[in-house]
C-alpha cells in the first residue's frame, strides 16, 4: 500500500478544497446574470432537444417578464449568490486545519445530501419538472465527491499525525 506523507496529504486536501470553494462560487454567481445568460440560451436552443426548449423558452419569458415588472424579485437570487460565496468562505478552516475542521468537510456533504429533498419537495410545489430536479440534484451528487475525497484524506491525516479532532 503506497502510503502518502503529511505534505502529500496536505496538498491534495488543499486541492480538493480549493476545487470545491471555486466551483461553489462560480455556481453561485451565476445566479446574478440569469436573464442575460438565458437571452444567450435563446440563440443556440435548437441545438437542445425540444423539451428542454420548451422549459428555457418558458422561464426566459418569465424572468424577463418578472425583471421588466418587479424587478426587486431577482434580489432573491442575488442572495442565492452571495449565499454561495459565503459558504464557500467556511472552507477556509479546512483550508487551514483540516483535521481539527472537518466537521466543515461534514457540513457540506449533509449539504449535498439535503439537496434532494429539497429539489423534490419544493420542486414538486413548484410545478418544476423531473429532468430539471434530477439537473439540481446533480449538484449535490457532484458536490459531495471532493468533499467526501477530502474526508477520506482528512482522516489519513488525522491519523498519521495523531491529532484527533473533538467530534460532538
Amino acid at each position: 500500500m503506497n502510503t502518502l506523507t503529511e505534505k502529500q496529504l496536505l496538498r491534495k486536501i488543499r486541492v480538493w478544497i480549493i476545487f470545491f470553494m471555486v466551483s461553489l462560487v462560480l455556481s453561485g454567481i451565476t445566479a446574478f446574470p440569469i436573464e442575460t445568460q438565458l437571452e444567450v440560451a435563446m440563440n443556440y436552443m435548437h441545438y437542445l432537444p425540444e423539451i428542454l426548449q420548451l422549459w428555457l423558452t418558458q422561464i426566459y419569458f418569465a424572468v424577463k417578464t418578472t425583471n421588466a415588472q418587479f424587478p426587486y424579485l431577482s434580489y432573491g437570487t442575488d442572495w442565492l449568490a452571495f449565499s454561495h460565496i459565503v459558504i464557500a468562505t467556511a472552507f477556509i478552516g479546512p483550508l487551514r486545519d483540516p483535521v481539527k475542521n472537518i466537521w466543515v468537510i461534514q457540513f457540506g456533504m449533509i449539504a449535498c445530501l439535503m439537496v434532494f429533498p429539497l429539489a423534490f419537495i419544493a420542486g414538486s410545489v413548484r410545478e418544476i419538472p423531473l429532468f430539471w430536479k434530477l439537473i439540481d440534484c446533480s449538484f449535490g451528487a457532484l458536490g459531495i465527491i471532493p468533499l467526501y475525497i477530502c474526508y477520506r484524506y482528512i482522516k489519513q491525516l488525522e491519523i498519521l499525525t495523531k491529532t484527533p479532532h473533538n467530534s460532538l
